[in-house]
């Protein structure tokens, strides 16, 4: 489903975005020109591991979950992308089928830029090949970030550091987020840990006044002692 929003509210949303505003200011003209807006009901799915690529997605509002299901039906959850976060732009680059999958978690709007758009403004002008790159290799170091902390660190410092990751929009957003909006499990999921480890954690980091755990919802409490939990874990004594 399509939908339409003025100009300048989508020029506002996507301000919000730090790799947008970091653009040159045709491009986000440009991009903004050839775009179009979907919205997806709760577990409607976007694109499917394997399928053609059709452009570049930001979140405008709500859920997308980023991830794949085996034969089995187990699911390997990668993230879970809120606003203002880009996402589908490694097919830009090499024009290979999706990934992964991804779906909306609830109902979810989406600013879209079809593939033969991008590839029309990168022929125009070359020079914005730079800024893409700027994008994907944003995600390049967020994805060996978590490589390396899933060898090297134990279990409570990568999830005080996936907490604060989440709180920044990873580096999107403006300011940091108070509430984050995760169930336990698909945290869990994307730290490739069980349910009761992360459960313990999060306990342990309440009991420490860092957060608040709620419903499908963790809530930051005090930044600065999640951040030193980032950096040395919870105090066991």
């Amino acid at each position: 489903m399509t939908a339409n929003i003025p100009r300048t509210q989508l020029a506002t949303l996507l301000s919000n975005s730090a790799w947008f505003r970091s653009a040159p200011a045709s491009l986000q003209t440009q991009l903004i020109d050839a775009s179009r807006i979907e919205r997806l009901a709760a577990g409607q799915r976007l694109f499917t591991r394997g399928d053609a690529d059709n452009g570049i997605y930001c979140v405008l509002g709500g859920v997308v979950r980023i991830g794949a299901a085996s034969e089995s039906g187990k699911e390997a959850l990668l993230a879970v992308i809120e606003p203002v976060n880009w996402f589908g732009e490694i097919a830009l680059f090499d024009n290979r089928p999706r990934t992964h999958d991804a779906y909306a978690e609830r109902d979810t709007e989406l600013f879209h830029v079809t593939r033969a758009a991008l590839v029309a403004l990168l022929e125009r002008t070359p020079a914005h090949w730079h800024t893409f790159g700027l994008l994907i290799t944003q995600k390049l170091r967020l994805a060996f970030d978590a490589i390396e902390e899933a060898a090297l660190l134990p279990a409570a410092q990568r999830v005080a550091r996936r907490l604060l990751l989440m709180a920044g929009g990873y580096g999107e957003g403006e300011t940091m987020r108070r509430v984050i909006n995760v169930p336990q499990e698909d945290l869990a999921m994307m730290l490739a840990l069980s349910r009761q480890t992360i459960n313990q954690v999060l306990k342990q980091f309440e009991t420490q006044g860092a957060v608040k755990l709620g419903y499908a919802e963790i809530q930051i409490v005090d930044k600065g002692r999640l951040h030193e939990l980032a950096q040395s874990g919870p105090d066991t004594r």
